[in-house]
Formats: structure tokens, sequence, C-alpha cells
């Protein structure tokens, strides 16, 4: 069944310069042979990709604007859950406890009645700069919405529940997958608004490299780094633009891997350097640091960190060249500590589908 992608409702927390696109699955027809059918929702599944965050595009902030982010929806790991009504709360899998508390909130600011099941298939990797807890937020409230006949809000819901707070990537992703782009906080009661979704060149691979013992900064520790960080040069601010506008998105458009890897490669030597006194160097894990090296010098592009890390990312111009690039890396001593993995990039936002039960009432 093709995607449906429309406009979606509840926008006063959310603004966008692009439109909106939720693979969101009909359930069954209300009308059968000119009968009313009473039709009620048993559960809602959702998938949410896990996404990459390219960069910041400014940390200055002096015209008015923080952050801005470019970010890109991965298909090597989701966050898939199942929520269902219930007698008593039930919440089970990976990240339950995190899943219970948005459950939890979700419950009391839509002002819903009775309990709920949740069931989490898979998670993405937590606090490895994957986007596992907006990705979980937005899933949670995407379902619970579904369930209870109530229109999407994903901006509004992302609020609520504390995410994007300095990014908004990862709502943007959630709503439309691809290559997101945006533009920076300036009204903190709302996400910043997406001012650029391109897809993904399908021929393209992004080669992923983790390491599972260690987790990026977060949290309160998170909030504390961004206030001990020194000013961010207007110059590199305003560079960094410049390199997003007109090097990384038109490279994109035309599928011109070398200028799109070396505009992130520029991009990430700036913000790396800048935050290197604050996560111990360039990435935040030294054995990350060690397998990028092996991959770069064997011809990956587009060396960067995402977010805190300690994932790190490369890009590839095909699947084969992806694989040459791992069987390379696999092979060497120094990448022993780390998991590597080949990944397309999804341009499609998040799926959601409801399992219906459709009764016919007496005639």
């Amino acid at each position: 069944m093709n995607p449906i992608c429309s406009q979606l409702p509840g926008k006063a927390n959310y603004r966008s310069l692009v439109p909106d696109c939720v693979n969101e699955k009909p359930g069954p027809a209300s009308i059968i042979g000119g009968q009313s059918l009473n039709t009620g929702l048993n559960s809602v599944v959702v998938r949410a990709p896990a996404r990459l965050h390219l960069g910041f595009l400014d940390l200055n902030g002096e015209l008015g604007r923080n952050f801005g982010s470019m970010g890109l929806a991965i298909s090597e790991f989701c966050t898939r859950i199942r929520v269902s009504k219930a007698t008593t709360p039930h919440v089970s899998g990976p990240d339950s406890e995190r899943a219970r508390r948005y459950i939890e909130r979700l419950e009391v600011l839509l002002s819903l009645d009775g309990a709920h099941r949740v069931e989490i298939a898979e998670a993405i990797p937590d606090h490895a700069g994957l986007g596992s807890g907006t990705q979980l937020a937005l899933a949670l409230a995407a379902a619970i919405r579904k369930l209870h006949h109530m229109p999407l809000d994903v901006g509004g819901d992302a609020f609520r529940l504390g995410r994007g707070r300095r990014s908004g990537v990862g709502i943007g992703l959630f709503n439309s997958g691809g290559v997101v782009v945006d533009g920076g906080c300036k009204d903190p009661s709302r996400a910043a608004p997406i001012v650029s979704r391109i897809p993904f060149p399908d021929k393209w691979r992004i080669v992923l490299v983790l390491d599972r013992k260690r987790t990026g900064v977060h949290g309160e520790e998170e909030r504390s780094v961004f206030a001990r960080l020194p000013p961010f040069a207007a110059a590199d601010a305003a560079h960094i633009c410049r390199l997003v506008l007109m090097q990384a998105l038109p490279a994109l458009v035309e599928a011109d891997l070398t200028s799109f890897a070396a505009a992130i490669k520029d991009m990430q030597t700036i913000l790396g350097a800048y935050f290197a006194r604050l996560q111990g160097g360039f990435f935040a894990s030294r054995e990350v640091a060690a397998a990028m090296e092996v991959l770069e010098s064997e011809g990956a592009v587009g060396i960067g960190q995402s977010s805190w890390g300690p994932t790190a990312f490369a890009f590839a111009r095909s699947g084969n060249e992806a694989r040459r690039l791992i069987d390379v890396a696999r092979n060497d001593p120094r990448c022993r500590a780390v998991d590597i993995h080949a990944c397309k990039g999804i341009n499609r936002g998040a799926e959601i589908e409801a399992d219906a039960v459709v009764t016919v009432p007496n005639p």
C-alpha cells in the first residue's frame, strides 16, 4: 500500500517550510454495503528510523536563532513499538523505563482514561548519537494519538515530552525522512522550523562505527557542557551555513558525493575542534577515532561524529564500496573494539499502522 502523505494537523507548536509526510496506513472503511460499522483499534504499531546528526549550523546565535541542525534518517537501526489499551499499565522491552515515563506523561497531558500496554520490539541504541530518545517519545505519542483517534501533533508532543530543545532534525526526520535542515530555535515554546528536506541518493551508503562500551553526553551532563562552552565564532557559523546552503544541499540534489562529503567533513572539522576540549578529542571514543582513521585512509569520505557520539559515520558511493571499506576495517586490529555497519538513507518518515477490529451491528 502506498504511503499517504498529508499536512499534519495540530501545527500550533511546529512550523515547517516543507510538507510533512508520515507513512500512516489507514484502517478499514467504516461503511460496507451502505451499513455503518463499529470500528475500534486493538493496537497501533509505529516504526521510527534512527538518525544521524550531521552538525550544528550556528552555535553563535547573534542573529536571534540558536543551533540550527542538519540530519539524516538511516536504515540500520529503528524503534518499533506496539501500543494497546489495557486494564493495568505494562511496558516491556528495551528502554522500557524511559518509555514508561513518556506514557505516563502522555496520559496526563492528553487527559486519557485507562491504562496502556507498550511492547518495545526494537529500540535504537540509547545515548549513542542516533536519536533514540526523540524517536521513542514521538513513536509513543503517535501511537497513543492514533489509538484514541486524536490528530497527530508531532512537534507539539516532542516539546511536551522534553525533546527538540536544541535540534529539530529528529522531529523533521520522524515526519519525512531524507536529509533535513532546521532553522534554529528562536521561540522557546516551539520546535525549530524545518527549512529544507531533500532525499538521500539511493545508491549512496553510510558506514557507521559504534563503540558499544561508551555512551555520549546526555541529560543533565549535556546541559552542563553547553553552559561551559566558550562563545562560538561568528565567522565559523557563517562558514558552516555557507557549506550547507551552497555545497552540501546542492550536492545532494545533483548526487555529487565528492562535494557533499567535502562539505560535511569541513563542517565536522570545525565543530569537532570546538567540542574537543569537552569530549576528549575530535571523536568521543578513541576506539572509534582509530577506526575512522582506517576507513578514511581507504577512501571513506565525509567523516564525522553524530551528535555527542560515540557513533561516527562516513559515506561511500555504493553498496560494494561500503562492503569493501568494512571488510578492510574488520581485518585491521585497530578496529577490533568497535562495531561497523553499512546502511542506506531512509527517504520516508515513521510508519504508523493500526490493527483494527470491525464489527457489523445487528440489523
